[in-house]
């Protein structure tokens, strides 16, 4: 039975990976601009920066698609670990506020501090996702009856909202609208593989880190009480955990901007096909959320070309009934 369910394990990730590559390979090869399959594999691994079609790839498609596969694998790595440490079905960077308070900063940056570097911007984003997630658990735990999940919800709700309306406010304000509409409405039209080298091994190491701590996730999980008959350390977990969310909801927001709903379809969608073993469901989390937002990003600009759809939205198609079917069933369980 063991090893049929290792084998069934194993099984999903080979898909995984295999179905990652082949929408790599789609989103690449397809666009506003027809280019034919030789031209496309040519570009990728035989770089000519006097060929149009090369600079079509290599400059715009193949730096789009890979760090929507860098922030797809964030945001769902960080809604996993936030599920598990916090018991809260519903918990996502995006719903629990933690992406508004990266793109807050962000919108401050862009009004007071106009030439940061992209390494401070993501330092800076790291600094509003940690403060917005401290306040967030503060405001969820200030009445009575401790944090409860659909009361961490609402905390987030609300921060979340205010926040969106801070930035809103500074974008009237300093003209910074057209800026931040990209922020706001998610996207990764904009990446260059300058920022992806900052930010890929800055993802993949937190990934790495959240594995590492998936077992003692994976008790805490189950409650406080049952962690601490098993040793583990839950305030210490919970601790490591919300910050490695923290880390990677900052840094994808700072390049992709506040994409919400992929940490939280994702996680469950892993859960339901491998079991509640975080050891398992967080880096299977990170393959799903990668094809998550690469076939977002690839519907978005394959709707109505050469014009885009925001990737956010599209996302939002699937992750808005998802939530309202999970919020519903918490308050049947209330």
């Amino acid at each position: 039975m063991k090893w049929n369910k290792t084998w069934m394990t194993g099984l999903w990730f080979a898909a995984a990976f295999a179905a990652l590559l082949m929408s790599i390979f789609l989103a690449i090869s397809y666009g506003a601009k027809q280019l034919t399959l030789e031209a496309v594999w040519a570009a990728v691994f035989s770089y000519d920066p006097d060929i149009t079609a090369h600079q079509i790839v290599h400059e715009y498609r193949l730096p789009r698609v890979l760090g929507a596969v860098v922030t797809g694998m964030a945001f769902a790595v960080a809604g996993a670990v936030m599920q598990g440490v916090t018991r809260n079905p519903m918990a996502d960077a995006g719903i629990l506020g933690v992406n508004a308070g990266a793109a807050f900063v962000v919108a401050l940056c862009f009004a007071f501090l106009p030439g940061l570097s992209y390494t401070q911007l993501i330092l800076m984003s790291f600094a509003g996702a940690a403060l917005s997630t401290l306040f967030i658990v503060l405001l969820g735990t200030a009445t009575q009856g401790g944090l409860h999940s659909l009361r961490l919800t609402i905390a987030g709700a609300v921060v979340a909202a205010i926040l969106h309306s801070f930035s809103s406010g500074i974008a009237i304000y300093f003209d910074l609208s057209q800026d931040l509409a990209f922020w706001y409405a998610g996207g990764v039209a904009g990446v260059k593989l300058e920022q992806l080298k900052v930010l890929a091994p800055i993802v993949l190491i937190v990934i790495v880190w959240a594995a590492a701590m998936g077992r003692s996730i994976s008790f805490l999980s189950l409650g406080d009480e049952t962690a601490a008959s098993l040793g583990v350390h839950t305030g210490r977990i919970r601790l490591l955990g919300m910050a490695a969310a923290v880390i990677l909801a900052g840094a994808s927001v700072s390049v992709a901007g506040s994409i919400g709903f992929v940490g939280l379809v994702v996680p469950h969608i892993a859960r339901r096909l491998l079991g509640v073993d975080y050891r398992k469901a967080i880096p299977f989390s990170a393959l799903l959320g990668a094809i998550l937002l690469v076939w977002a990003d690839f519907a978005s600009r394959m709707v109505n070309p050469p014009r885009e759809f925001a990737i956010g939205a599209m996302v939002a198609m699937v992750g808005v009934p998802f939530f309202l079917y999970l919020a519903r069933k918490e308050r049947r369980e209330l």
